[in-house]
């Protein structure tokens, strides 16, 4: 590093707490031709414009021709809007308050009491329960003959999913690995749960495509990318959170002490920082031209580096890659920046990971004895440009 002063950095950009930032930039691969965006204002400009279309994973791919068949992430325009209006108060913050918490409440004392039991377990399995819990509810997998056993089988079709090649959600039903796992998650998840829902539907993502008359593989392909989309980062981010807080006292403390607002901070600065995800795709439909520097061609694909956005100093003010929880309001900015996206197709989960990782680490990082057995590996998942962690082992003393 530079030994420049930089508005009260000892060095240039100051301290670098990010941990994911070395594997990210030796493996990043923006699709062939794309420009790469990493100013924040223009990158948020991008991806608010209704000029652009869906252009990452794989979606140059997908048929449009049946949108009943396909996730709604893949889709634009109105129909994108309708199917997102219909489920949007599933996420809205009084559901998660007045239902979602409870189910993040059970789920943690079911994990809480595993834990105490094992003497140690697992960190990444004990936020993968926790991440299918809160989505199951949401989606309506809700007649499985257990949750440790719906988990275990939405992590194999998943897992049968990441050939390390693009496409999963394309080739879903065609990957010869994946056809039994699917086979048994359909048989003894999403058919029990469809049928339920006939005869009594609730306020959940099965019912809704209950009532539109959705096919079996637009159903599949649906509630799988609500699971690679909710579940598989959720996981992850808490282990990278639960990490941070593990290796820093002052930090720990100050979440076990502070109310949620202060939680919330730490929790959206640690995201801005490690965002699990690092690359949004958008193709231009007519031309761009705005008023932040964002300007696409029509017809031209561009990459949007949210670890790039995310640490542009023109919106994070100086030491961009030191972990400041302060930073966002002092910024008057958004404390995740762009870590779930912008515009038409932010995550729509996003309230809901947050509320469920402060959930999770407020009741483990009070329990008595906890520690650290071991620290995480970092991996990389080439089908989300995005990490995994993997091998982190917490431990606690007996109940």
């Amino acid at each position: 590093m530079s030994s420049a002063q930089v508005q009260g950095c000892p060095v240039r950009h100051g301290r670098d707490d990010r941990k994911s930032a070395r594997l990210a930039d030796a493996n990043l691969q923006p699709a062939k031709n794309a420009r790469v965006v990493g100013s924040f204002a223009a990158a948020r400009e991008i991806l608010r414009s209704p000029k652009v279309r869906q252009a990452g994973a794989s979606a140059d791919q997908i048929d449009l021709s049946r949108p009943e068949e396909i996730s709604f992430f893949f889709l634009d325009g109105d129909k994108h809007r309708k199917r997102r209006a219909a489920v949007a108060g599933l996420f809205a913050p009084k559901t998660i308050v007045t239902r979602h918490r409870a189910v993040m409440d059970r789920t943690m004392d079911a994990i809480v009491a595993d834990l105490q039991g094992r003497g140690s377990a697992p960190l990444d399995e004990l936020s993968w329960q926790m991440a299918v819990d809160v989505a199951a509810e949401i989606v309506g997998l809700t007649e499985s003959d257990s949750n440790v056993n719906l988990a275990n089988r939405v992590k194999a079709v998943l897992d049968s999913s990441v050939s390390r090649k693009p496409g999963f959600l394309n080739t879903l039903l065609f990957n010869a690995k994946m056809i039994p796992r699917v086979g048994k998650f359909w048989k003894h998840d999403l058919a029990p749960a469809i049928e339920a829902r006939k005869r009594q539907p609730k306020d959940d993502v099965i019912s809704y495509m209950v009532k539109e008359n959705y096919s079996k593989k637009g159903m599949i392909m649906e509630c799988l990318s609500y699971g690679g989309a909710g579940m598989m980062t959720t996981r992850e981010f808490i282990v990278m959170a639960a990490w941070h807080l593990f290796e820093k006292p002052e930090l720990r403390e100050r979440f076990l002490t502070g109310g949620e607002d202060d939680q919330f901070a730490i929790l959206e600065e640690i995201l801005r920082l490690e965002p699990v995800a690092s690359l949004l795709h958008r193709k231009a439909a007519e031309p761009v031209e705005g008023t932040q520097g964002a300007s696409v061609q029509e017809g031209e694909t561009v990459c949007v580096s949210i670890r790039e956005a995310n640490t542009d100093e023109a919106i994070t003010g100086p030491c961009p890659y030191e972990l400041d929880p302060d930073r966002a309001k002092r910024m008057k900015v958004v404390g995740p920046y762009l870590s779930f996206g912008d515009g038409p197709h932010r995550c729509p989960g996003a309230q809901v990971a947050l509320h469920e990782t402060r959930v999770f680490l407020d009741r483990l990082f009070r329990l008595p004895g906890i520690r650290l057995v071991s620290e995480p590996e970092i991996q990389w998942n080439p089908q989300i440009q995005g990490y995994e962690l993997r091998g982190a082992v917490v431990a606690c003393d007996p109940a």
